[in-house]
């Protein structure tokens, strides 16, 4: 199986938010063969100000997913849309 290209989640080392979106990502990521990219915003300033008191924030293809819980719904639509696109056979010919 091909794995779907990572979500990003931002947040903070000691952010207990953080954590419990962690967990509850889990179950979907193990769904869709998926893969999570975590980023400690603490270590950026551009990232700490973009995001600051907002983490954790779950973001996949540039688009801000959820923030503070997870939205599972969303994250596995987005998900499925991922994996669609990924295992979906080209509909580019290579003639015109």
């Amino acid at each position: 199986m091909k794995t779907v290209a990572p979500l990003t989640l931002y947040g903070r080392a000691w952010c207990h938010l953080c954590d419990d979106m962690r967990a509850a990502l889990e179950p979907l990521l193990v769904e869709f063969g998926a893969q999570v990219v975590e980023i400690d915003i603490d270590t950026d300033p551009v990232l700490e100000n973009r995001y600051n008191e907002r983490v954790p924030v779950l973001v996949c293809d540039g688009v801000e997913l959820c923030h503070y819980h997870l939205d599972a719904a969303r994250v596995r639509a987005a998900l499925a849309a991922r994996y669609v696109a990924a295992h979906s056979p080209s509909t580019y010919s290579g003639s015109s």
